[in-house]
């Protein structure tokens, strides 16, 4: 079955000019969905719906906006097996990873229909005799979202439910790859009983995103994806004096040393390096291993990524799906080939997968004897590519992870109290585990990084509530 979508503008179906093609990766036989290609006016017609409908849902009671949210999450759980299919026909990742994904949105949109309730305020003694103060949050307006394709139901949910449950009105663009997933949510929402204009949904290419961050009716942007787009989105959100709140990405550190358990640091490796094909701004990427367990760990490594089952994301038995595009596979291909003539050795993989069925499969690889400046030790490849490098002690570990201009995740795998407590006070990122897959996060902490990874206030959890409303002081008098 294709779907042909639609935009949601204003509670309604609108159809758009074009159309574009959504295919599944590991099956490009196979359409998923036909969508419109939106434009700036289509936007246009979102942000009026949603600047409409803003009043009366910010002034709505918070129990409102939380019952709205409650449902959505009940009915995204209650169709986990649908929508878990339908995201990994889309996106590629196995089924269980998507399933497991579409479980995490329906549970984000619960944990804020909870926060709804509690905007926290302060009551304050006046330096001036007689006077009270008060501070309360109040939302903000209309905010655009801009969310990547590698978890394209989650990333919406958790910059959605925030903003909605705050009493903030929203128009979504999607990544161009995964559409229908999107729509999908935003069906839920609607249904859920979101007012006409609180939720707007606009599909489409690039030219889609830059009329949300141009548009001067748009309060606040929040965008997930490239580092490159990231700066075009906050200079032209800044430039207008919109709030603005990026995530870009992550050149992820695992640090092993000598005394680390050697079946839990391959083990971390593994899922942190491959699992969601790589996909994921929290992969670890670099590994970076002491000498004295450095050949015994490479080994391991190597051996057990090489037995990894890549597949059609359908299927039971695949443990890991094709990569999202063609771009995507080239993308991966080249940085192993860059790494390759920058001196590197290709332990396993390096190749793309020939199966039963066209689609955009490769071999997870891993690359040893790579040197710390080495272009696959600093740019992001994201895709099942782990590089490794050898260093002497954990200080030069230490130094090492913190190079670069990322700082989302970092690991280490030690049994040394004093070197992990050491690490999680020196490691330069926004989230540190401690032998644990530096992929992996829950949905009620925050979220994001340092450094050139990420812009503006955190996501998720409680820390959202700080880029989705705004302080209000309020003097009182007798």
């Amino acid at each position: 079955m294709v779907d042909r979508l639609t935009h949601l503008i204003g509670g309604e179906s609108v159809a758009g000019e074009g159309s574009g093609e959504s295919i599944n990766p590991s099956n490009l036989d196979e359409i998923v969905a036909h969508y419109p290609k939106g434009s700036a006016a289509n936007v246009d017609e979102a942000v009026r719906a949603a600047r409409a409908a803003f009043p009366a849902w910010a002034d709505a009671s918070p129990e409102v906006r939380s019952d709205v949210l409650d449902r959505a999450g009940s009915l995204v759980m209650a169709r986990a097996k649908e929508l878990g299919a339908l995201l990994s026909r889309e996106e590629g990742k196995t089924l269980p990873e998507g399933t497991g994904e579409v479980m995490r949105a329906g549970r984000i949109l619960k944990y804020f229909a909870g926060e709804a309730l509690r905007r926290h305020g302060q009551a304050l003694e006046s330096t001036r005799p007689g006077l009270d103060v008060t501070t309360h949050r109040e939302a903000v307006g209309v905010f655009g979202l801009i969310t990547p394709w590698n978890f394209p139901i989650a990333i919406p949910a958790w910059k959605a439910a925030p903003a909605l449950a705050f009493g903030n009105t929203i128009v979504l663009k999607p990544a161009t790859p995964t559409p229908a997933i999107a729509y999908a949510l935003f069906s839920i929402l609607l249904e859920a009983g979101a007012p006409a204009g609180v939720v707007n949904l606009v599909l489409g290419e690039g030219d889609v995103g830059r009329a949300i961050v141009d548009h001067p009716d748009i309060d606040g942007i929040s965008f997930t994806g490239s580092q490159t787009v990231g700066a075009q989105v906050g200079l032209g959100a800044m430039k207008r004096q919109a709030r603005v709140q990026l995530e870009m990405g992550g050149k992820n550190p695992l640090v092993v040393l000598d005394d680390a358990d050697l079946e839990r640091a391959v083990t971390c490796a593994i899922d942190g390096a491959f699992f969601g094909t790589g996909q994921r701004c929290t992969a670890s990427s670099r590994i970076i291993v002491t000498e004295g367990i450095h050949d015994r760990f490479v080994e391991a490594l190597a051996e057990r990524a090489r037995s990894l089952k890549v597949g059609d994301a359908l299927d039971p038995s695949s443990q890991i799906g094709p990569t999202v595009s063609q771009q995507q596979l080239e993308q991966n291909l080249r940085y192993v080939g860059i790494a390759r003539e920058e001196g590197g050795t290709i332990l396993t993989g390096g190749v793309p997968l020939k199966l039963d069925k066209r689609g955009y499969y490769m071999a997870p690889t891993v690359i040893g004897d790579t040197a710390p400046d080495m272009r696959i030790n600093c740019e992001e490849v994201f895709g099942p590519v782990a590089s490794t490098v050898r260093v002497r002690d954990y200080e030069e570990a230490l130094d090492i992870a913190n190079r670069g201009q990322f700082g989302l995740s970092a690991g280490i795998v030690t049994n040394s109290l004093k070197h992990s407590r050491h690490f999680r006070r020196n490691i330069r990122a926004g989230m540190v585990m401690v032998n644990l897959p530096t992929a992996g996060v829950d949905y009620h902490v925050p979220f994001g990084g340092t450094r050139k990874s990420s812009y503006g206030a955190r996501e998720q959890g409680f820390a959202a509530v700080e880029f989705y409303t705004q302080t209000k002081t309020v003097y009182i008098g007798g």
